[in-house]
């Protein structure tokens, strides 16, 4: 009698245990293969910035520019918000961020996005410019942008350049937007002071990359 009660429990121990074995393992499976969490907007914009680098880094490299710092214009998100970035890949970071304007398109305010490339639309034009030389303009201090794309070849002829104006903040201020421009990138008197250093900090020219994800 006393050899049965032993062997009942040893079999419902065994029991107990393969049952608390396969609930561990079915939890951890559910871990395992679960969904990832979804990505926050600055996680899934940061991701959107580093899918551009191996391909801006090739062309640069092919053409003699630097080929670790870019600076990337994110037309997509709203004006109140840090939409220009200066992207150092050598870090694979964003080691500073301002704000900046789009062309109104020679409306007295351009409600969404319009891009253009002809002369005189006051529009924005998306594409691949190289930074030129600095110099002091209507605005201050501008730097002249080349256009490579098809999309902004006629940049230079536009007069379109880099440079500040006072009504642009030097914080964000989404859900507000900031004010549009003529079709230059303009940013705050801040902003551009950090964005010449860095300018003048290179022996190669930097790329800068206006595009709409």
């Amino acid at each position: 009698m006393q050899r049965t009660s032993h062997g009942r429990l040893a079999v419902f121990l065994i029991i107990a245990l393969t049952g608390i074995g396969l609930y561990a393992s079915a939890g951890y499976l559910k871990r395992k293969f679960a969904a990832p969490p979804p990505l926050s907007p600055e996680a899934m914009e940061m991701a959107a910035l580093r899918s551009k680098i191996p391909n801006l880094q090739q062309y640069a490299r092919i053409r003699g520019m630097e080929s670790n710092l870019f600076f990337l214009v994110d037309m997509s998100l709203s004006s109140g918000r840090n939409r220009f970035f200066v992207f150092d890949a050598a870090k694979d970071s964003v080691i500073m961020s301002g704000l900046v304007t789009h062309g109104r398109c020679n409306e007295g305010w351009l409600a969404g996005r319009k891009y253009s490339n002809v002369l005189g639309s006051g529009c924005t034009s998306l594409g691949r410019f190289k930074i030129g030389g600095y110099y002091q303009g209507r605005f201050g201090l501008a730097y002249k942008l080349y256009g490579l794309d098809e999309s902004n070849s006629n940049a230079y002829k536009r007069s379109v350049v880099l440079h500040a104006h006072k009504a642009v903040p030097e914080k964000e201020v989404d859900p507000l937007q900031i004010c549009q421009s003529d079709g230059c990138p303009t940013v705050s008197p801040g902003f551009l002071k950090k964005l010449d250093r860095l300018l003048k900090e290179q022996k190669r020219p930097i790329l800068m990359y206006i595009f709409e994800s």
